[in-house]
């Protein structure tokens, strides 16, 4: 599936402007926007180091693809209508209820400030600070090593 954009490549050469064109089609993923380009990923990589306008147009490519990895999670939130093929080519639509996954992901990255976080809170009783005591030991295997260098006072 290509992915329709308003962003250009007509600025890039014709490598940089097929791994753009890569990436966009895959979503961000290097891998295949490199097959796609028929080149290998350490070009892409020193192109992007080496090429801040490159490196600026990938960064603009992989949010794009995070813009639709987005809606697609707010249609496993909200439920979608569907449809499914057979193979005479006779549709039947039914609808997806809304993923609990979904909503739970969503509130778990973006609810965090709402109370809807994972975390353990590790207290003492009741809440107090854990109290603690470090205790050590220094254990001499044997007797202590002799000097035998002279003290000089400077």
């Amino acid at each position: 599936m290509i992915v329709e954009s308003e962003m250009s490549f007509d600025k890039f050469d014709s490598n940089k402007k097929r791994l753009l064109e890569g990436l966009r089609r895959y979503r961000g993923i290097v891998t295949s926007a490199c097959k796609f380009a028929n080149l290998d990923r350490q070009t892409f990589y020193n192109y992007k180091k080496d090429d801040p306008a490159f490196a600026q147009a990938v960064e603009d490519v992989e949010e794009e693809a995070i813009d639709f990895v987005e809606g697609k999670l707010y249609e496993k939130i909200n439920g979608v209508e569907c449809v499914s093929y057979n193979g005479k080519g006779e549709a039947t639509v039914y609808d997806q209820p809304p993923s609990d996954t979904a909503i739970i992901f969503y509130l778990k990255t973006k609810g965090k400030k709402r109370g809807y976080v994972e975390r353990q809170e590790i207290t003492g009783k009741d809440g107090d600070p854990i109290e603690s005591e470090i205790t050590v030991k220094v254990i001499h295997a044997g007797p202590r090593p002799v000097s035998h260098e002279k003290d000089v006072d400077a």
